[in-house]
């Protein structure tokens, strides 16, 4: 049987955008603990993906609250304006220098340990 892929990554990137939504205010997480709490560990690079394309999203996805792995902004360039996803966090309170969240750890949301009782 052939999997149509189109089907399958548009699951895929719902399901991103289900956690994203979840992340609140103020708080951050990577692409790869996003991968995790949805079982495709290798998968951090296709989330990465999925939030690129969220602007196609029918809701709002707060892509600019996921960020690689030691708290770098490196998906800034897919947000219209180079300074934009860095003010979007500085909105929410978060502070950035660099490209890199000062205090990451302690802004850290790991949806494995902040949803593991939600019925996701």
């Amino acid at each position: 049987m052939r999997r149509n892929l189109n089907t399958e990554n548009k699951h895929f990137f719902e399901k991103v955008y289900e956690v994203v939504r979840l992340i609140p205010p103020g708080r951050v997480t990577s692409y790869g603990a996003i991968a995790r709490f949805l079982g495709t560990s290798r998968s951090s690079r296709m989330v990465g993906w999925a939030l690129n394309a969220s602007h196609i999203s029918n809701s709002f996805v707060p892509a600019h609250r996921v960020v690689n792995r030691n708290g770098l902004l490196t998906g800034k360039h897919h947000f219209g304006t180079p300074g934009l996803m860095q003010q979007l966090l500085e909105n929410e309170g978060i502070r950035v220098e660099n490209d890199r969240i000062i205090n990451f750890a302690e802004k850290f949301w790991d949806p494995l340990k902040e949803l593991k009782n939600n019925n996701f």
